[in-house]
């Protein structure tokens, strides 16, 4: 996050951020501190997106479940200058696998030796696989192959078979067979910094009173410096004046207008959002593919185990994980004395899974831990609520960035900046605020400086 001793410029502009997540929010503060006048326009009744919370009865938060690891250096410095980052709690964690129908760990380095699935020469080309990706640095070489055939390569067909590929079917569907290599990469090479050493204890944070309590300081943050926030006002379309200002639209029917206008919402709007932009342009949003979810929040009256995520290899099981996320938050402080379980399932942003009823859902994911664990009980489940995006995560294909959309776009002052765009890394709140501060000085700013530039000379 940036600081507020920036320089200033001698020139300010009206500034409209469309998407009130962490992207929008990390880009208006960023322009904020440039001495711009900005606003911001959610869709949502509030701001957050993804990062949003909601009521499990009595208790208040996160609708998608959310960490951070000590090596999350662009979040803990959102959080220090909102004066939270004191207030974290760091908890140890421990990782599970279901496979084969049992209940197993993988927490250390002696239960990974021990790990019953894999043969000692298995083990050792799946640990050799994880160090060996945690040490590239040129991932783009990564992206003209796919994760597949780099899996095979390096793990053998007997990991591959029996812990990758359930894996990646489990997170992203038949839509691994297209995703590149640089996927895994990026996954692994963000866990593997969050151990202290090798593959030993990994350390996870958060803020009590969770993303409800950071988006409320950072909301507050910004209204105090005169940001003006607009919720619940989905943008219709953006259209170039021959002013050079842009006339923004918004759902409901009103009209602004703005001298710049960035967008961070997913891709598919931002194509249909601005006519004016390109074909090729268009097209390019249209084109990428994106994951989305559907996400159960169980509060509990037990906990289901130890483990804040249990992988899961066994291919008849209906989620991508279960996420005990109060193994992090402290239940008594936090949850009001209940435990908090996450049944996520990643599906790609087409399949008709997305729709399936809330009614459904929830029968597929109890009956699911029945089976998973013997002393799991309907009874102990006090609220049960499921939530869902469309639009979460970008698929990283083979050659993925070659294809993006410019951030820059052909109509003047209108930029594309989501997270789309994330291409080192995966899909998390870091990545978010690392994206969005990085491009807004590498691209938005120097054109639109160039641009002020331009209008200057031309009065001159």
């Amino acid at each position: 996050m940036s600081t507020d001793t920036l320089e200033k410029p001698a020139y300010s502009s009206r500034w409209l951020v469309i998407g009130g997540g962490v992207m929008g929010l990390q880009v208006a503060t960023d322009l904020r501190d440039r001495g711009q006048n900005v606003t911001i326009a959610e869709a949502a009744p509030a701001m957050g997106g993804l990062t949003s919370a909601w009521n499990l009865g009595d208790v208040i938060w996160d609708r998608f479940y959310h960490v951070t690891l000590m090596s999350d250096t662009k979040i803990r410095s959102v959080l220090e200058r909102l004066g939270l980052e004191s207030q974290m709690k760091w908890v140890e964690t421990k990782t599970g696998f279901y496979a084969d129908g049992q209940l197993l760990s993988m927490s250390n380095t002696a239960e990974f030796l021990k790990f019953p699935p894999l043969s000692l020469i298995e083990k050792l080309r799946l640990g050799g696989t994880i160090f060996y990706a945690s040490k590239i640095r040129n991932w783009r070489r990564l992206e003209k192959l796919t994760v597949e055939k780099w899996l095979r390569r390096w793990s053998g067909r007997g990991v591959f078979e029996k812990i990758w590929q359930p894996l990646l079917q489990a997170k992203l569907g038949e839509a691994y067979r297209q995703t590149s290599a640089a996927f895994i990469w990026a996954h692994t090479a963000r866990m593997y910094k969050a151990r202290r050493s090798g593959m030993k204890t990994e350390m996870f944070g958060y803020v009590p009173g969770g993303y409800a309590q950071v988006l409320e300081s950072w909301v507050g943050w910004l209204a105090g410096r005169d940001v003006e926030m607009k919720t619940g006002s989905p943008v219709q379309s953006v259209v170039p004046l021959p002013s050079g200002q842009l006339q923004v639209e918004f759902r409901d029917g009103s009209v602004a207008v703005y001298d710049n206008v960035v967008s961070t919402i997913a891709s598919p709007f931002i194509a249909e959002s601005c006519p004016a932009m390109n074909e090729t342009e268009k097209q390019q949003h249209r084109d990428i593919r994106y994951l989305g979810v559907v996400c159960a929040s169980l509060l509990m009256e037990k906990p289901i185990s130890e483990y804040y995520v249990t992988n899961i290899t066994d291919t008849w099981v209906p989620l991508t994980a279960v996420i005990e996320m109060s193994t992090i938050v402290d239940s008594e402080s936090q949850l009001g004395g209940k435990h908090l379980v996450y049944l996520p399932k990643y599906l790609p942003d087409d399949h008709e899974g997305l729709n399936e009823s809330d009614e459904d859902y929830r029968e597929k994911c109890l009956s699911t831990l029945e089976k998973m664990y013997d002393h799991f009980s309907r009874d102990q489940v006090i609220e049960f609520k499921i939530a869902r995006a469309k639009y979460v995560a970008a698929l990283a294909t083979v050659d993925y960035s070659t294809r993006l959309p410019p951030i820059v776009t052909s109509v003047p002052g209108f930029y594309a900046l989501n997270s789309a765009h994330i291409v080192k890394g995966n899909l998390n709140v870091n990545e978010t605020i690392t994206l969005g501060e990085e491009k807004l000085a590498e691209d938005v700013w120097p054109d639109y400086v160039a641009r002020m530039v331009g209008a200057l000379s031309r009065r001159d």
